[in-house]
């Protein structure tokens, strides 16, 4: 008489014995549904990734080269002679420095700009979520409003401001401006992120005596990495690339990385030299490319923890 053996992996049967599987069928890893989604994540990735598989691969190779060959081969003898050129001489406009001035003047920029209005941000979205005052919402409506306005908008008056303040033409005068324009998207993320926290962390500081100050630093700050990742990409990256604010109030000696792109690719000197111009676009680039690869999984994290809750 056979005996009936239940286990939970099959396994081969022996003679007497018969098995039987337990648990759900393992579904197969190829299915018609993955297989349409990753086809279209790696288009849609292929896509994004093309230019700047052409603009390195075009910053390698000679100018013989570049007339002569294909566009999207790839270099037959590579070397960074055009990334020199494009970093310690190309000539963007009267000078011919490359864009290793506009560098620091984008992180003489982009450094305070951040933190100024990360902070300001927000200690405002803080006091806007557990310190609530009289007209709190309206202030807020306004402050979001304010961040629709087209920037082009308002360029005559804040032109206006900063030469009555006697900073226009100045590295002061983009800082202040792009610290004031960033701070109410970031008050938002701030203030929807707090609102996300429990409240009953601020409501027992509370009880225990401790104030406005106190809470925020050490309650509050260590518990808002995420949303201050999400913070901090976006104003570097929005700061960085910026070339409007750079252009209009850093004046001539202080333009930023941006504006000296600009001119290096527009130069009307000479034959245009595309190895150049594509090395000198991949440096302008590589801050903002490189923050997000390092804390990508922090702006995710940020906006899933309440980013864009309301």
């Amino acid at each position: 008489m056979s005996q009936t053996t239940t286990i939970g992996h099959s396994a081969p049967a022996s003679s007497g014995n018969v098995v039987e599987a337990r648990g759900p069928k393992p579904k197969p890893f190829f299915t018609p549904r993955k297989i349409i989604i990753y086809s279209v994540l790696v288009f849609f990735s292929l896509y994004y990734l093309f230019p700047l598989y052409v603009m390195v691969v075009t910053s390698l190779k000679t100018m013989p080269e570049i007339r002569f060959g294909n566009i999207f081969a790839l270099p037959q003898a590579p070397g960074f002679d055009a990334w020199v050129k494009a970093w310690t001489s190309a000539c963007t406009g009267l000078t011919c420095q490359g864009l290793s001035p506009g560098f620091w003047n984008s992180v003489k920029i982009t450094i305070p700009s951040t933190i100024v209005s990360i902070f300001i941000a927000a200690v405002n979205g803080y006091a806007l979520v557990n310190w609530r005052f009289k007209g709190s919402e309206i202030f807020f409506a306004i402050l979001i409003f304010g961040s629709f306005i087209p920037y082009q908008v308002m360029l005559y008056p804040l032109v206006m401001i900063t030469r009555e303040m006697g900073i226009f033409g100045s590295l002061q005068a983009v800082i202040l401006i792009h610290s004031v324009f960033g701070m109410p998207i970031l008050t938002l993320l701030f203030r929807n992120y707090f609102a996300s926290l429990p409240q009953e962390l601020f409501k027992a500081a509370r009880v225990d005596g401790a104030g406005f100050w106190r809470i925020f630093f050490e309650i509050m700050l260590p518990m808002s990495l995420p949303i201050f990742v999400v913070a901090l990409i976006l104003q570097i990256t929005g700061i960085w690339n910026d070339f409007l604010f750079g252009v209009v109030f850093a004046g001539t000696q202080n333009y930023p990385m941006t504006v000296q792109l600009n001119n290096i690719v527009n130069s009307a000197q000479g034959t245009p030299e595309y190895n150049v111009n594509m090395a000198a676009t991949v440096l302008t680039g590589l801050v903002p490319l490189t923050v997000y690869f390092v804390s990508g999984k922090w702006f995710v994290r940020g906006v899933a923890a309440g980013a864009v809750k309301g």
